[in-house]
């Protein structure tokens, strides 16, 4: 899987910032003041949705970091529709201002990838999880324990981006993947974990403990 040292600047980006800000420098040099100062804008947000900035790793090999930046909007005893298994559920919403570099969870090895299309509801809601655009990542700790990671297209998000292939080794918080413009991440758990996160908290993918799996 390619990994890179985080550039500040998520590469997903770097064409949306040349488009945005040749267009904006173009206008500028014409004198367009009105048409410049909105492609200025523009840029400006382009360049704040793809930061990409590095992040301490908490210690604990128990703990699950939270795979995205954003808002809990789920902590629930779930089914996981991918292991058919009874599970621990966190979901985490972004929004267009937050981080949408997407990291591991644990260290683990990808046993199975899967890539579902599907609609672009709010990614807020409950049947996101099984209606949206999705792809889902099934990860292996070294104890055996199984975690399933789902990236889920959102209302604005059109473009989910997983690098992880069947048979790579992940570390936690390492960088897998991407999702443009809004959306969210799914993570189920074996049910004995125990969450460390409550619906409401703002978590940061990677920095944030969202749960503790059993020894």
């Amino acid at each position: 899987m390619n990994n890179y040292p985080h550039p500040l600047i998520a590469r997903e980006g770097w064409p949306f910032l040349l488009v945005t800000g040749a267009l904006a420098l173009g206008l500028t040099a014409l004198d367009y003041r009105v048409a410049a100062v909105v492609a200025w804008l523009v840029f400006a947000f382009v360049l704040q949705f793809f930061r990409d900035p590095g992040r301490v790793i908490p210690q604990g090999a128990r703990a699950v970091l939270s795979p995205a930046d954003g808002r809990v909007v789920k902590v629930e005893r779930a089914r996981d529709p991918y292991l058919d298994r009874d599970a621990l559920k966190i979901s985490v919403f972004m929004n267009v201002f937050n981080v949408h570099s997407n990291r591991s969870p644990v260290d683990g090895v990808v046993i199975n990838v899967w890539y579902n299309a599907g609609s672009f509801l709010n990614a807020a809601l409950d049947k996101a999880s099984l209606e949206n655009e999705r792809n889902a990542m099934h990860l292996a700790t070294v104890r055996g324990q199984d975690v399933t990671c789902v990236q889920i297209a959102g209302l604005i998000a059109r473009r989910i981006l997983c690098y992880a292939k069947v048979g790579d080794t992940l570390a936690r918080g390492q960088r897998y993947g991407f999702i443009r413009f809004g959306s969210r991440v799914d993570v189920y758990l074996t049910p004995d974990a125990v969450a460390r996160v409550a619906i409401g908290d703002r978590v940061r993918a990677t920095a944030t403990v969202i749960a503790e799996l059993p020894a």
